[in-house]
């Protein structure tokens, strides 16, 4: 089991922090200047929520990606608390599904973070792309979840105090070069406290954020596993199933069969596989649920995963989205059997 790591405040002079490091020693400052060329727009690889990412590779050879803020962000008080947050998180935490920090400044002249590079970029993009998809397997989409959930189950329950990603999108999730999946950009991510209401405003991505924080302004960890059955869906659709969330509640959805929601760029699952996609839209369902109680912790969905499964009876394309959505199912955790 993985030790539970704490969290400690870390004074800084002036408000400064300014730590670049490798696994052999201090990569200088001036080798990052160097080899974005003061970040020349010809290493910037793309733009997120705030901030331009850029790709260098270092006089050791050691390929890496830089987030960094412009001057006018750098100003934005709310830019500037996610980049500080996102090193305050990263920086205490480890797990092999988590994107690796290995650096940042973040000085008022120059605010950048370092990360390990991840070659085949984000979840959405290949998804969007068709040929990419199809590469995309369906062993590898159900790996994907796998890494995604086993990230967020060790964010939720084996940190002290727990982690709360709160912007788990397809956008949020990059491949390496053998399409392993590692949970990224922690700039909105939470630490509970356990003596406080966890009320605050609601952030994250239109289309995964958890229908109770729109009422209740209380982030807790199950805000974090709706978004996942979100993605899980996603990965199996082969694109965001806005329409189908809208229908889940209506009667249309209880004569959709499983099958016809599945990416159809890619080859049909044999029966190994289909087992696994069995288990993954069961477990999204369940995560889907109104009621946060409702939902399964990311630890039983982790478990689950872990578990060796009965093979299913019936072949995939017999099973509708109504049967899934009450499928009745057995979670362990923390010693304690929970029906969902």
């Amino acid at each position: 089991m993985v030790k539970k790591t704490q969290f400690e405040s870390k004074e800084t002079k002036n408000g400064n922090l300014f730590s670049i490091w490798n696994y052999d020693g201090h990569i200088a400052y001036e080798d990052i200047i160097l080899a974005t060329e003061d970040f020349d727009i010809r290493y910037c690889i793309g733009t997120g929520g705030y901030g331009s990412v850029y790709k260098a590779k270092l006089p050791g050879g050691k390929v890496i990606a830089l987030k960094k803020l412009h001057r006018l962000e750098a100003e934005n008080p709310t830019f500037d608390m996610s980049f500080r947050n996102e090193v305050k998180v990263l920086t205490k935490i480890r797990h092999r599904n988590i994107i690796k920090l290995h650096g940042f400044c973040l000085h008022k002249r120059c605010m950048f973070l370092v990360y390990e590079y991840m070659e085949r970029g984000s979840l959405f993009c290949i998804l969007s792309n068709d040929i990419e998809a199809m590469e995309l397997d369906w062993s590898k989409r159900v790996n994907i979840i796998k890494d995604t959930a086993h990230a967020l189950s060790y964010m939720h329950h084996e940190c002290i105090p727990s982690i709360v990603h709160r912007d788990i999108t397809s956008n949020n999730i990059l491949l390496n070069s053998k399409l392993e999946a590692f949970v990224s950009d922690f700039g909105t991510a939470k630490l509970l406290d356990p003596d406080s209401s966890n009320q605050t405003l609601v952030t994250g991505t239109y289309g995964y954020i958890a229908p109770e924080l729109a009422y209740t302004m209380k982030v807790t960890e199950k805000c974090d596993v709706y978004s996942f059955g979100v993605v899980a869906l996603e990965i199996l659709m082969g694109r965001h199933p806005t329409e189908l969330l809208t229908s889940l509640s209506s009667s249309s959805s209880q004569n959709v069969m499983l099958h016809e929601i599945l990416d159809q760029r890619v080859l049909p699952p044999d029966h190994l596989v289909a087992q696994d996609i069995f288990l993954v839209a069961t477990l999204a369902f369940a995560c889907l649920q109104t009621k946060p109680k409702s939902r399964p912790t990311m630890n039983c969905v982790s478990q689950e995963f872990l578990s060796r499964k009965k093979p299913i009876a019936k072949p995939l394309h017999t099973f509708s989205l109504w049967q899934l959505r009450n499928q009745k199912m057995y979670m362990v955790d923390s010693g304690d059997e929970t029906q969902f």
